[in-house]
């Protein structure tokens, strides 16, 4: 199942002192439509109090199926590593991260905005997942068609009574 083990509106709006408690020490964000909009050049500054805040406790890092030209101007204005091209859903930038830095997985937790990409890579790396709501509207092309299954997928499990779009829980 692609349903995410937390769910939260925004980054803001996550409990990282409960993520803490359950003996998590490493958070992966998505870069666009979670940390930033899809056009923003340069890191949002509540970003950044964010992140130098919890990166007090945790490592932080970027995974994103972006180019790393992308990503470069967020690693240096938060200092973290980021991992570019990750393929998500595919476990490539999870691996990487876990071999780099010598984690466990039960250490980890992805935190993004799609279902099919950010939530489907963490499950089947079997780590945490948080899936927060998109930034903005404006999505990459590509990411209409994530949106579209996310759609389908979203209905099927409210119809279950498993998830439901807008109730927030941790």
């Amino acid at each position: 199942m692609l349903i995410p083990d937390m769910y939260k509106k925004t980054i803001f709006d996550i409990n990282y002192d409960l993520l803490k408690e359950k003996g998590i020490t490493c958070l992966i964000f998505d870069l666009d439509n979670t940390l930033a909009l899809i056009d923003e050049k340069e890191c949002p500054q509540k970003v950044k109090v964010l992140i130098e805040k919890l990166k007090k406790d945790f490592k932080v890092l970027i995974i994103s199926n972006n180019y790393k030209s992308r990503l470069k101007p967020y690693e240096e204005a938060l200092g973290i590593d980021s991992v570019s091209f990750a393929l998500k859903p595919l476990t490539k930038g999870l691996r990487q991260v876990i071999k780099k830095y010598h984690l466990k997985k039960s250490e980890m937790v992805m935190i993004g905005d799609q279902i099919p990409t950010d939530i489907l890579s963490g499950k089947r790396f079997k780590i945490m997942t948080i899936l927060v709501e998109p930034l903005a509207v404006k999505d990459l092309k590509i990411t209409s068609f994530n949106r579209f299954i996310e759609r389908r997928l979203i209905k099927k499990y409210e119809k279950k009574g498993l998830f439901q779009k807008g109730d927030y829980y941790e």
